[in-house]
């Protein structure tokens, strides 16, 4: 099973994200790779709750907290501390998902 760190570093290094990945862990690699539009696309195929939590984490990246609020709300997640960094928000995503 992929940790955090090595889906972080093939999102840096590779042209695509290591086979076998689950749904959710593909949005977020290419999050991570900074293809934000294709993780927001991937992430509306998986559904919810956690399409909707990724949903949310990627509005909370783009800086639009009031959408990012609603998918948290979707996601029946709280919506993270400002505090927290998108960075570790990241992690944290990947390694509840694998």
């Amino acid at each position: 099973m992929i940790t955090a760190q090595e889906l972080a570093e093939s999102a840096r290094a590779d042209a695509q994200p290591p086979a076998p990945l689950n749904a959710a862990l593909k949005a977020l690699w290419l999050s991570k790779a900074g293809q934000w539009h294709a993780a927001h696309d991937a992430c509306q195929l998986i559904p919810d709750p956690v399409g909707a939590w990724i949903h949310a984490h990627l509005h909370r990246e783009e800086g639009d907290h009031g959408n990012a609020a609603y998918w948290y709300h979707r996601a029946q997640k709280p919506v993270p501390p400002r505090s927290l960094s998108i960075a570790d928000e990241w992690a944290q995503l990947v390694e509840k998902l694998k």
